[in-house]
C-alpha cells in the first residue's frame, strides 16, 4: 500500500496572495469601531462588505465549480479567507453560505442555486441549529400535504439569507425562499454572528434531495473550517496583546518586560502555532478526502480551548483599557465563546475522535 502524501500546511504564493487581498479589503471596509456601531443596531450584517467580498473578489463562489460561474477553488483558499475573517471579526455570512449552505447544495447538485451563490445574487442559509456536531441529531420541519410546517432554532445568519435549506422528517432537503418563514431573532453572546429562530407554517419549499448525507457534509466543512476562522482569533489576539506590552510602561519600565507575562505570552504562543497546524490540516484534509474526518475532530477537539485563552488572556493583559466597550477585545471573546460551541463543543469531538481511531475510554 502507497503511503498517502504529507499534508501541506504552508500556504502557497497564491494562497499568500489571497490572504494579503482579502486583508489589505478588510482594513479599508471592516475597522473594529465599524464592527462595534453595527453590534448596537438592528443591522448587524456589513452589507457592503459582503459585497465587495462576494461580487467584487469572487469569493462567495470559492467552492463552487468554474463551470457553474465559482472559482472551483479548494477548502485550503475558504480556509485562508475565514482565518482573515477571523482576524477582523467580520459580521459577513461567509462560513454559512459560502461554506455550508454550498457544500449542502453541492451534495444535492443544485445547479442553478449554486449559480446564483456563486454570482453573489443569493445567500443562503443551512436551518440547522449552529451548535449541531457533524453527525449529530438533527432538529426537521414536518412535511404535510406538500407543505413545511415547524420552527428550528439557533439558526446562523437566517436573518440575512435569502434562501433557507430545511430538512424535512421525509428525509429531503427542501430550498425555502426567506420571505415565505417567519425569522425571529434569538439573544446571541455574539452580535456579529446572530442566531434567530425560523418558523415554518405551510411554507413550500423545492426538494432539493436527501437531506442526511447533505447535511453531513455541510457540517463537517462548517466544522474543519471553522477551526481556520478561530486560529484567526487567536492570532489577531495573541498579536495586538504583544504590541500593546510592548508599548504600555508600568514604574517606568515596559510591561512586555515582566518574566510573568513573557511566560503566559510563550505559552499562548504555542497554543497558536499548535492551532495553526491543526486548522490547515483539516482544510487540506478537505480538499484531498484524506482522513477527513479525523482531520476535522482533532482540530475542532483542540481550537476551542486555544481561542478562548488568548480571548481571555487579551482581556486580562490589555488591563483596564481591555474592559471598555470601544476597545475590540469584547468581540473577539464573544466570538471565540459562540465558536467553542458552533458545530459541536469540543467534548463531542473528542468523543467522535476516539471512535474514529478505536480508542475509546475504559
Amino acid at each position: 500500500m502507497s503511503a498517502q502524501p504529507e499534508p501541506a500546511l504552508l500556504h502557497s504564493e497564491e494562497e499568500e496572495a489571497l490572504r494579503a487581498a482579502v486583508r489589505d479589503l478588510l482594513a479599508d471596509h471592516c475597522d473594529p469601531a465599524g464592527v462595534i456601531t453595527r453590534t448596537e443596531s438592528a443591522a448587524p450584517h456589513d452589507a457592503s462588505l459582503w459585497k465587495a467580498l462576494a461580487d467584487s473578489m469572487g469569493l462567495a463562489g470559492l467552492l463552487i465549480p468554474e463551470h457553474l460561474g465559482g472559482q472551483g477553488a479548494t477548502h485550503r483558499e475558504a480556509g485562508v479567507v475565514l482565518e482573515e475573517l477571523g482576524r477582523a471579526v467580520a459580521p459577513v455570512p461567509y462560513l454559512t453560505s459560502a461554506v455550508v449552505a454550498t457544500e449542502a447544495l453541492l451534495a444535492c447538485t443544485a445547479d442553478d442555486l449554486l449559480g446564483e451563490l456563486a454570482s453573489a445574487t443569493t445567500v443562503a442559509v443551512l436551518a440547522v441549529g449552529l451548535h449541531v456536531a457533524p453527525g449529530g441529531a438533527v432538529p426537521r420541519a414536518r412535511l404535510e400535504a406538500g407543505a413545511l410546517h415547524g420552527e428550528l432554532t439557533g439558526i446562523a445568519d437566517a436573518a440575512f439569507a435569502d434562501v433557507l435549506l430545511v430538512p424535512a422528517d421525509d428525509g429531503g432537503l427542501y430550498a425555502v425562499g426567506a420571505a415565505d418563514a417567519t425569522v425571529t431573532g434569538q439573544v446571541s453572546l455574539d452580535a456579529t454572528r446572530p442566531v434567530a429562530r425560523v418558523t415554518l407554517d405551510g411554507a413550500v419549499g423545492r426538494r432539493l434531495g436527501e437531506a442526511g448525507p447533505a447535511v453531513r457534509r455541510a457540517l463537517r466543512a462548517g466544522a474543519g473550517l471553522l477551526a481556520s476562522e478561530q486560529l484567526g482569533l487567536a492570532d489577531w489576539l495573541l498579536t495586538e496583546t504583544v504590541r500593546y506590552l510592548k508599548e504600555r510602561k508600568q514604574f517606568n519600565r515596559q510591561v512586555g518586560g515582566f518574566q510573568a507575562l513573557k511566560h503566559r505570552l510563550a505559552r499562548l504562543w504555542l497554543e497558536v502555532a499548535g492551532l495553526r497546524a491543526a486548522a490547515r490540516n483539516a482544510a487540506d484534509a478537505l480538499a484531498t478526502g484524506a482522513d477527513t474526518d479525523v482531520a476535522v475532530a482533532v482540530a475542532q477537539a483542540y481550537a476551542a480551548q486555544v481561542a478562548v485563552h488568548a480571548a481571555e488572556e487579551a482581556l486580562q493583559l490589555h488591563g483596564g483599557i481591555g474592559m471598555t466597550w470601544e476597545h475590540p477585545v469584547h468581540l473577539y471573546l464573544k466570538r471565540a465563546k459562540a465558536d467553542s460551541i458552533a458545530y459541536g463543543a469540543a467534548g463531542s469531538h473528542r468523543a467522535a475522535l476516539a471512535e474514529l481511531v478505536d480508542l475509546r475510554a475504559p
